[in-house]
């Protein structure tokens, strides 16, 4: 591991100064502890869940006929970590989770869904609870500016490839949803039927030219030149990306049909028949819709299609600000309402959404597996904290896909005369390739 891919991580990092000693306080804990943590409880619903403060004292606000389980126990290890917690709890738990402040008995997935569950069916807060909890909402996100994109970008993706291997798929190393087409299917296979899905969903032809915006390691562009002979121009603003998929063409003899290209959507250039964007939405922030709508009119031929995948709400929603401040600077899962900020400005004809919102909530699953199985190697890469931080992310992400906190929709859309489109979805679902 380079010093420099280490830096990225530390320089966004930047913990508080409460957070770099997880000693345990003490003190015993006051009224005002109980108190605090009872106001907590209140607002994520009163969950199934027993927090247990640095002398032992064991707190919950149970539903009737609720019980608890061994996984339900959340330790708090000194007063600081709690007066943190209450601050901002959404933006502070990870910090402190990952530091060691605040340590789970159990499975991490299952407490998250524990959250998740409680959260959604409890009613609003009342009185001075709601109040004070209203003065804690998320910042909006950073805004994606041409500048700024590429510190973001910067930040996630390009913290080493070698870090990315070792818990990605290793046939395209692909870092979005995959397609479980069987429930028995491995990483390896979702994602190449995830490749397969999108591509029959554009009905591709031999000789074709498609543009992709945002492609990470460049897997579907290689995957749809060598399986349906269409030329790619594959844009990304991640020079470590870009650096492997053009070695990955280059190897595999695609880089005559497969051109990378290391800048951003709002410059591409040319005209294609076939627009698509897999996993990159979630990254240009909603007030950026209508730009990519733009790019994509001025590149789209008149017989063009195109396709977006990305991850989505119900309703619009800010994201997690921990995961936007440490994981995923300027992120932001748009809706379905959001989402047509693109299409009907430019008058594009929507002909098929899928949501594959399990679909990810599976991928996750093994990605998670693979990354505990490299918990020593990760560790040695960065430290402790960055593997916390990032398992962190990785669970409570299956979480929020499988509670419906997150969706995953793939937006299939065309020029409003386009009339060669397969008029049932018979295609997609043909056991031959």
């Amino acid at each position: 591991m380079r010093a420099r891919d280490k830096a990225i991580w530390a320089n966004g990092r930047e913990l508080d100064q409460e957070h770099s000693a997880p000693g345990t306080d003490r003190r015993k804990s006051t009224a005002l502890d109980h108190s605090l943590v009872d106001l907590i409880l209140k607002k994520l619903g009163c969950p199934n869940l027993e927090i247990i403060l640095w002398d032992g004292t064991r707190l919950s606000k149970q539903h009737p006929g609720s019980h608890f389980t061994y996984h339900d126990e959340l330790y708090i290890r000194n007063r600081g970590t709690l007066f943190q917690l209450i601050r901002n709890p959404e933006l502070h738990f990870g910090d402190l989770y990952s530091s060691g402040h605040i340590q789970l008995k159990g499975d991490l997935i299952r407490f998250f869904e524990i959250i998740y569950g409680s959260m959604n069916h409890a009613s609003e807060s009342r009185g001075p609870v709601k109040k004070f909890w209203s003065t804690l909402r998320s910042p909006k996100p950073r805004r994606n500016t041409l500048r700024n994109a590429q510190t973001h970008i910067h930040h996630h993706y390009d913290i080493s490839n070698d870090f990315y291997r070792l818990w990605l798929d290793n046939r395209h190393m692909q870092y979005t949803c995959a397609y479980y087409a069987q429930p028995d299917f491995t990483l390896e296979q979702a994602q190449e039927a995830k490749l397969e899905h999108v591509c029959r969903k554009l009905q591709l032809q031999p000789g074709e030219t498609v543009v992709e915006a945002g492609c990470g390691w460049g897997g579907l562009a290689r995957y749809m030149a060598k399986h349906y002979g269409v030329k790619v121009k594959a844009y990304n603003i991640s020079r470590e990306q870009v650096a492997y998929a053009r070695q990955a063409a280059k190897e595999q003899g695609l880089d005559h049909l497969v051109e990378y290209v290391e800048d951003d959507y709002r410059n591409i250039t040319g005209e294609y028949d076939v627009f698509v964007s897999i996993g990159m939405l979630e990254h240009i922030g909603a007030e950026n819709m209508s730009v990519l709508g733009s790019t994509i009119n001025r590149v789209l031929k008149q017989d063009g299609r195109g396709l977006i995948h990305s991850i989505g709400r119900n309703r619009p929603k800010l994201m997690n600000a921990w995961i936007e401040k440490r994981i995923f600077p300027g992120a932001y899962p748009p809706s379905i309402s959001e989402m047509m900020e693109i299409f009907e400005p430019q008058d594009f004809s929507i002909l098929d959404i899928e949501n594959l919102r399990l679909h990810y909530a599976q991928t996750l699953r093994h990605w998670l597996g693979r990354f505990d199985e490299h918990q020593a190697l990760i560790e040695n890469m960065f430290d402790r904290e960055f593997f916390r931080a990032w398992r962190l992310y990785l669970a409570g992400s299956v979480a929020a896909f499988t509670a419906g906190d997150l969706q995953l929709f793939q937006a299939l859309f065309s020029r409003p005369t386009l009339n060669t489109m397969p008029l049932t979805r018979d295609h997609l679902y043909r056991t031959e390739k």
